[in-house]
């Protein structure tokens, strides 16, 4: 299984565009994503974005549970509009539902923004939309079959 992003290649800079609005140029688009490959077994997709810096602290920026199987593709700009039905966005680190870019701390350094997509084995996780993290790893932990991941570097 792997993921990618037209965006952007593996370990390189996420565009400022897909960056969140408090960040000069940023207009909080969200990444074009899609994914293949996935084993026949999968019933369900979900992907996380999270930054592990240290300043960061595993800051989520997207999480999304439930996308249909039938989904390989999440086009810029979907969060929010435009996402697949049937799939559900939770709250990001920013509280806001859904996708939300990258703004690290002026002179933080690089921020990975590890971007992951997991083949589920159920149709259905049953999280609300104001999950945590923590809560999001517990529940997909022994239903994962197959994941992809790809990181996007940002820094400002």
């Amino acid at each position: 299984m792997n993921i990618a992003s037209s965006a952007f290649e593996d370990d390189q800079l996420i565009p400022t565009k897909y960056a969140h609005p408090g960040v000069i140029g940023g207009k909080n688009i969200s990444i074009p994503l899609e994914w293949e490959n996935t084993p026949e077994e999968t019933k369900s997709f979900a992907l996380s974005i999270v930054d592990p810096h240290p300043v960061a602290r595993n800051w989520v920026h997207w999480l999304v549970v439930n996308i249909p199987v039938s989904i390989t593709l999440l086009a810029e700009g979907v969060s929010g509009k435009k996402m697949p039905s049937g799939s559900k966005e939770l709250y990001n680190s920013y509280g806001e539902l859904g996708y939300g870019g990258p703004q690290p701390p002026k002179g933080s350094g690089p921020h990975p923004y590890i971007i992951t997509v997991y083949a589920m084995n159920v149709e259905k996780l049953d999280l609300t939309a104001n999950s945590s993290l923590v809560a999001f790893e517990k529940t997909i932990e022994g239903k994962v079959i197959a994941s992809a991941r790809i990181t996007g570097i940002y820094e400002r």
